[in-house]
């Protein structure tokens, strides 16, 4: 069992056309400030990141954002954040927002989110952590993403087990569970072709 104490979640920079996916982050927000779990994320004020952050800072939590110095202008940096963290690049971002977590949530959200998620997923491929991932499917929206996998592990190019490599749940009060419970990743999904 994982002791989470903050969580890197990965969403939209845009809010998305289902109300569905807004009301994921505002929900997903609120449940980490109840928990007492610190939010790190973005750091933008708009879209899924800002309602996000919004909810959790509402709620009393916890906040702390990652942007890197060109996106301050364009993601419009949330400046009343618990902190805010301006890095260099993306991949500075990413890597940032790991260290400071002990696990990730996927939320809907763009390419930049699927970047986020690829990477960390793939980390824990090459055993460069062991931190837990969830994925929340809000109304089937990573149902295209895991046919992907599903096509990737067909093709022979990964292990079966990958899909090991993180959890995907339907609902966002399922996330911090399905963090909390995660398994270890296979060692045999980096091993397997040696």
């Amino acid at each position: 069992m994982t002791t989470i104490s903050a969580v890197s979640v990965f969403c939209g920079s845009r809010l998305g056309d289902p109300p569905a996916y807004r009301a994921a982050a505002e929900e997903l927000g609120s449940l980490l400030a109840r928990r007492g779990i610190r939010l790190v994320y973005g750091g933008g004020g708009i879209g899924l990141m800002g309602i996000l952050a919004d909810a959790a800072l509402a709620g009393g939590g916890l906040v702390t954002g990652v942007i890197p110095e060109f996106l301050v202008e364009h993601e419009v940096e949330k400046s009343d954040v618990t902190d805010l963290v301006v890095v260099d690049s993306m991949h500075a971002r990413k890597t940032r927002m790991f260290e400071l977590t002990d696990g990730c949530i996927v939320l809907p959200g763009g390419l930049g989110t699927l970047d986020e998620a690829i990477e960390v997923i793939t980390w824990k491929q090459l055993r460069l952590h062991d931190k837990p991932v969830v994925v929340v499917n809000t109304d089937g929206f990573w149902e295209p993403f895991l046919a992907l996998v599903e096509a990737v592990i067909g093709g022979g190019f990964a292990h079966p087990d990958v899909r090991g490599l993180f959890t995907v749940v339907d609902r966002v009060d399922q996330a911090l569970p399905a963090l909390e419970a995660a398994p270890e990743a296979n060692p045999e999904v980096l091993t397997s072709h040696l």
